[in-house]
């Protein structure tokens, strides 16, 4: 069983053209498709599920927005996408824990 904590964030593009996620620190990067909406899941290394932060201390995610991107730095040990359905978007799993129902 994994001890650590997990965290989702919704990104959706409700714009007219796709938007381009970037997911940090591992420079991946992702279109979403006009009214798409993925869900970027991170996972804390530690065991009482507490997060390094990027600029304020015990914060999963730091969300960077432009015109025609997004960039999203996940403050966990890895990261994976998936669409509203729990489908992944992302073959890789960046060594997440076991995905289930509540990866």
């Amino acid at each position: 069983m994994f001890a650590g904590g997990t965290a989702r964030l919704l990104i959706r593009n409700s714009g007219e053209v796709p938007l381009e996620l970037t997911v940090e620190p591992w420079a991946d990067t992702y279109p979403i498709l006009p009214e798409q909406t993925c869900v970027v899941v991170t996972h804390s290394p530690a065991e009482d599920g507490s997060w390094s932060g990027t600029l304020r201390g015990d914060e999963p995610f730091q969300v960077d927005h432009r015109p025609d991107s997004v960039t999203v730095w996940a403050n966990g040990d890895c990261f994976h996408l998936s669409d509203m359905a729990g489908k992944a978007i992302d073959g890789a799993d960046w060594q997440c824990p076991a995905r289930g129902p509540d990866s």
